[in-house]
């Protein structure tokens, strides 16, 4: 079934719209929310708040690419329960890891959504991407937005890790330089 099928059966209130939607996307938000999360349970509950919050938000919304709009809710759900759940026990997760490495760029607060107008830093950020070469966006991407383990990133794309941490290292200073000329205060 197509996207613009699926989002016509939110539209229309059909129930089925969600069932559909995990059809087609449950594997791949499952994946996202896992690797936040690395627990079974709190990845289903992950994916669950992502289909009531999808259904609540379409309409008013029509998303156009419906992976991408269940994607950035599953991620967002997963790393708010994340927090919400190591509040109290900082440190050395794989996660952890990821949000402090770009807490160095674009800061980190409790609420970043309040401190950032987030749409814009995300096209900032894409256009700084779209300057990058394709392995280093690939690289990227798999770090900051999958939160693939370091070593998993050099297996898949045949590179030492040291040379995806090299790369991670340049293309965040990249990033912070290229979003203060953007007229961010990092």
């Amino acid at each position: 079934m197509e996207d613009f099928e699926i989002v016509e059966m939110y539209w229309d209130r059909e129930e089925n719209a969600i069932a559909q939607t995990d059809r087609k996307y449950g594997k791949y938000c499952r994946k996202i929310a896992y690797s936040i999360l690395f627990d079974r349970e709190d990845t289903e509950e992950c994916v669950n708040d992502t289909y009531l919050q999808t259904w609540n938000s379409i309409p008013p919304q029509r998303p156009e690419k419906l992976s991408t709009y269940v994607g950035k809710i599953c991620r967002n759900i997963a790393i708010n329960l994340y927090e919400k759940m190591s509040a109290a026990k900082r440190g050395g997760t794989q996660t952890d890891a990821c949000l402090d490495e770009m807490a160095e760029v674009v800061g980190r607060s409790s609420d970043v959504e309040e401190t950032l107008d987030l749409t814009l830093l995300t096209d900032a950020i894409n256009k700084f991407l779209r300057r990058c070469e394709k392995q280093t966006r690939i690289i990227f991407v798999q770090r900051y937005w999958y939160m693939v383990p370091v070593s998993r990133i050099a297996a898949e794309n045949n590179i030492s890790e040291s040379k995806v941490k090299m790369t991670l290292l340049r293309t965040r200073e990249k990033l912070k330089e290229f979003l203060q000329e953007e007229g961010y205060s990092i």
